[in-house]
């Protein structure tokens, strides 16, 4: 495939709002992972004082850079000389969009000016859905977002994004099927007041985007919901939708825990983690993926059940509800079944009606279960998403004192391809009576005590 060129311009010594790190550095940390998404996405940074560089190469390197570009990404420029520049060295590339800069400075999407201050209106019906993409994916202010705004650009202007090639509907067949199959579901859907709110908040998202839709599913779930997905989506795919777990990053396990070979029964131990002495295994400390990450006060419980063989996870966590800002509980049930190699697992679940399949690892944990690493790949296939994510956890959910154990974390990530600022802190403050509890004959530790 052709490569898609892409350059980013950002405000010399310019700060994000994630976690104040510096623009430059979230940029390149972009680059690097989009070509885990596709290895034809080719993304170069730039300070906006590179054009008045001494170093003749750097200024070539820039211009080529520009004049070849499919995409400019300008973040945080103020400086109007450089804006001047920029605009005029942009002038022949078809897509150019602008956050935090100087307003002189115009958006292009598909050659076609943007046509208000801001980035929030378009003449054409179908750029008005890019630009609410892009718009509110931009302002949720994380590396994964960042990410995504590119692909929605990509997507609609250049070629196809694999993983952005699920609609919300196929045409009359989607209908077909759902009035065929799922009449009833549907008809209990709209005369429930939450499952008719949740199908709303759906509607307002980008079907592609999996922060918006997940936050409105984990608001609204109920009963009728679940009943309605699980026909419509599980059970006959009316949206023709389908998603592959990814296969990048490719994150090893560790191999020894207190210098013993790592086997399945210690790495199932590592997951049940502090179970017994506690009511949970681990509490979360912080997460990647702002889709399924971020929720407040979560708890995670592993055990052995009552069958032979048989593992599970069960997280808990809060949600703050869209409509009236209330806290309540969730819980998932997963199985959890062991990978061909210690340390690794497979796991499966149904949620709200829809099935995902997950692909876990344990990167590393503390010799004295201070703290662990968690990385997991996954896909809701009927629902056409894939993800991945890492979770970081504690026994009380707060980040490792010693800062040895903390080089040691900054490590685990980094087999990750994950850097600190990335991760979300997860909100513990306010967790009073979690509905924890496991199901009776419950068994916790094998081998580690």
């Amino acid at each position: 495939d052709a490569p898609v060129k892409i350059v980013a311009i950002v405000g010399a010594g310019s700060v994000s709002p994630i976690k104040s790190t510096p623009w430059y550095d979230v940029m390149l940390h972009t680059a690097k992972k989009l070509k885990w998404i596709d290895e034809a996405f080719e993304m170069v940074v730039f300070t906006d004082t590179c054009h008045q560089a001494d170093d003749p190469e750097m200024k070539q390197h820039l211009h080529h850079s520009i004049t070849s570009a499919d995409i400019i990404l300008i973040v945080a420029v103020t400086d109007e000389q450089s804006a001047k520049w920029i605009q005029l060295s942009s002038r022949n590339v078809k897509n150019v969009v602008s956050f935090d800069s100087s307003p002189s400075l115009s958006n292009k999407l598909g050659g076609s000016v943007v046509r208000s201050s801001g980035f929030l209106r378009f003449v054409e019906p179908e750029s008005d859905k890019v630009i609410q993409s892009v718009n509110q994916a931009w302002n949720r202010h994380s590396s994964y977002d960042i990410r995504f705004c590119l692909l929605v650009i990509i997507n609609a202007y250049i070629k196809p994004v694999q993983s952005l090639q699920n609609l919300r509907a196929k045409g009359f067949s989607t209908l077909n099927c759902m009035v065929k199959n799922c009449g009833q579901q549907i008809l209990d859907c709209l005369l429930d007041p939450n499952c008719r709110k949740a199908l709303q908040c759906l509607n307002k998202c980008s079907p592609v985007d999996q922060v918006c839709n997940y936050r409105c599913i984990a608001s609204y779930e109920n009963r009728k919901l679940e009943e309605f997905s699980l026909c419509v989506l599980t059970k006959h795919n009316c949206l023709e939708l389908d998603a592959e777990i990814p296969t990048v990053p490719l994150v090893d396990p560790m191999t020894e825990f207190r210098s013993q070979a790592l086997d399945h029964d210690t790495a199932e131990d590592l997951f049940v983690g502090w179970l017994g002495s506690l009511d949970w295994s681990w509490r979360v400390v912080a997460g990647e993926n702002p889709a399924y990450d971020q929720f407040p006060c979560q708890y995670q419980l592993f055990y052995r059940g009552k069958a032979r063989g048989s593992f599970w996870y069960e997280p808990v966590f809060r949600v703050k509800t869209l409509d009236n800002d209330e806290l309540v509980w969730r819980r998932r049930k997963y199985r959890v079944k062991r990978g061909g190699t210690p340390g690794t697992f497979r796991f499966s679940v149904l949620d709200n009606g829809v099935v995902s399949q997950e692909l876990w690892t344990i990167v590393d944990v503390g010799d004295d279960l201070s703290w662990g690493l968690f990385h997991y790949h996954g896909a809701a296939r009927v629902a056409g998403q894939s993800y991945t994510g890492a979770v970081l956890v504690s026994p009380t959910g707060s980040y490792p004192e010693e800062e040895k154990e903390r080089r040691r974390v900054r490590a685990a990530l980094e087999k990750c391809g994950v850097v600190e600022w990335e991760l979300f802190d997860v909100d513990n403050c306010c967790c009073d009576h979690p509905p924890l509890g496991l199901p009776e004959g419950s068994r916790f530790h094998r081998k580690i005590t």
